[in-house]
């Protein structure tokens, strides 16, 4: 995944880059811990988010940490037995624009020696859920950098953001639900092997580049990116009219859907672009709108005459472990 230009927009923590895309029910504040949770930061038990993880230790219980509003700064492997709910204090639970809580370092992978290693965050625990934190690497132009590497099955975020510049969302393997979360970078930003919903989000590039870069390889690899009802736009006071694509094939047989989104005029007419040699990827729009939704020019796009299912992309228990309040 090659270099594009320039730098990371102002990182606004806690501020929404933009609005959200349907008007969304306030939900209560998150202001103390919830009960039995670890407690980190303010006048909580652990002063970092893996010094709190780490004590979890070898239990397989349910589990849950909150975390105070502030900026932590460090890299966090979250590999825990059983399964696991990160909580972030907000005024808002509804969506990211209230979040108080940031976990941030800033590391490329040349120099950490593979793109898990520069993540921020790396999640390789089963169920995991985390809602209203910001995970960001700074690092900015220049290298791969990744701010979240998912690498575990049933995860879910929910009003979190993840900002980076280049590989800011590692979507590596198993099942994935973003909802009302914001995800910004320039290029391939969200990219791996995951079977990845992403609803009523927020997809903010803040350069040139592809939006995903999907890593399926095999006509039985079941992985998805569908990106659902949500806002693709260009980051605040940048200017990127036609400089960005939905996507493009990391892997052979990339599989991305863009459906019931709104598509601004940072979308290329031709949509999509080339990277892995002989690729035929499969690559869908269905019912979007926005400056940049017209499909007349598209390149590598097959036909589909109506959207898919959460059950089409998360299997048919994803009602057991997505939180349907979102």
């Amino acid at each position: 995944m090659h270099l594009a230009k320039p730098l990371i927009s102002a990182l606004t923590l806690g501020a929404g880059v933009l609005g959200a895309p349907t008007e969304l029910q306030r939900r209560t504040a998150r202001t103390s811990a919830p009960s039995g949770c670890l407690t980190v930061g303010s006048s909580g038990t652990y002063s970092s988010v893996g010094a709190a993880v780490s004590a979890l230790g070898s239990s397989t219980a349910d589990a849950c940490i909150y975390i105070a509003g502030g900026t932590y700064k460090e890299q966090v492997t979250i590999k825990y037995g059983g399964a696991l709910t990160l909580y972030g204090q907000t005024a808002d639970t509804s969506s990211y624009k209230s979040n108080t809580v940031t976990i941030t370092h800033s590391l490329d992978s040349p120099t950490a020696g593979s793109l898990d290693k520069s993540a921020t965050v790396n999640v390789v625990s089963n169920g995991l859920k985390m809602y209203n934190i910001n995970v960001v690497n700074g690092y900015g132009k220049g290298a791969q950098a990744v701010a979240l590497v998912a690498n575990a099955d049933r995860l879910g975020f929910y009003g979190c953001q993840f900002l980076g510049y280049q590989d800011t969302l590692y979507a590596k393997s198993g099942t994935q639900y973003y909802s009302n979360c914001m995800i910004e970078g320039a290029v391939d930003f969200i990219f791996g092997d995951a079977s990845a919903w992403f609803g009523e989000c927020d997809i903010v590039a803040n350069g040139p580049g592809a939006i995903t870069a999907n890593s399926r390889m095999t006509s039985s690899d079941t992985a998805w990116y569908a990106i659902d009802h949500c806002n693709v736009q260009a980051a605040s006071g940048v200017t990127l009219d036609g400089t960005q694509y939905l996507g493009r094939p990391w892997r052979v047989l990339a599989r991305v859907i863009y459906q019931n989104s709104k598509l601004g005029s940072l979308i290329n007419a031709k949509g999509w672009t080339t990277m892995a040699d002989g690729a035929t990827p499969l690559y869908y729009e269905y019912n979007n709108s926005g400056d940049g939704a017209s499909t007349s020019g598209r390149l590598y796009e097959t036909s589909i005459s109506a959207g898919v299912t959460k059950k089409t992309v998360l299997g048919s228990d994803y009602g057991s472990w997505i939180d349907s309040s979102y």
